[in-house]
């Protein structure tokens, strides 16, 4: 017996409760597994950073949806529009859809595994350039990288950074921070 595929509209109407990690690919839903410390602790510290320089509204960690490409991503974190966040004011759901404008920044941070690594240097990137994401970082802790990809002509143009290379955002020019700091930012002040 197959099972029926569900359509993005039946994704969204599904209530997966507050806590559900689940993003939605071809026509299947997809539990996330929780996040490793070293993800969460990158997380926090990007959302420290970003405080500095924008209101909180426009800062998200891993809880907004972002439909892309008929799929819903749960990226670890975002930087919304003025625009995005007056779009998404009153929503029942953190979703960010189609019809609203796209998020500014998505960063991944890359789970091990060569799954995680496909989905987050591959699919991802392809579908956030699709949805016109301005800017898209993978954090790779595994490799000691981070890669700023900005999108120009509709394709992501990379720099891939290491060590205390200076990462510069082509959307926040105000922010500085390095590949280092971002990838192992334990004990440091915000």
């Amino acid at each position: 017996m197959v099972a029926t595929k569900l359509s993005l509209a039946d994704f969204l109407s599904l209530n997966t409760g507050p806590d559900a990690r689940c993003e939605f690919v071809d026509g299947e839903i997809v539990e996330m597994p929780p996040e490793s410390e070293g993800n969460v602790v990158i997380g926090g510290y990007l959302v420290a950073q970003f405080l500095k320089i924008l209101p909180f509204e426009q800062v998200r960690q891993g809880k907004t949806e972002l439909v892309v490409a008929g799929r819903v991503r749960i990226p670890d974190f975002m930087v919304l529009s003025e625009e995005l966040v007056a779009a998404l004011a009153g929503s029942s759901r953190s979703t960010i859809t189609e019809d609203m404008p796209a998020p500014l920044l998505v960063v991944e941070v890359v789970s091990p595994g060569k799954a995680n690594e496909d989905r987050d240097y591959r699919y991802k990137r392809s579908e956030y350039a699709a949805r016109g994401i301005p800017e898209y970082w993978i954090v790779d802790p595994a490799r000691a990288t981070v890669t700023v990809l900005a999108l120009v002509d509709g394709l992501y143009e990379a720099q891939e950074l290491q060590g205390e290379a200076v990462l510069v955002s082509p959307q926040f020019p105000g922010l500085s921070l390095t590949s280092a700091r971002v990838l192992s930012p334990k004990g440091t002040a915000p």
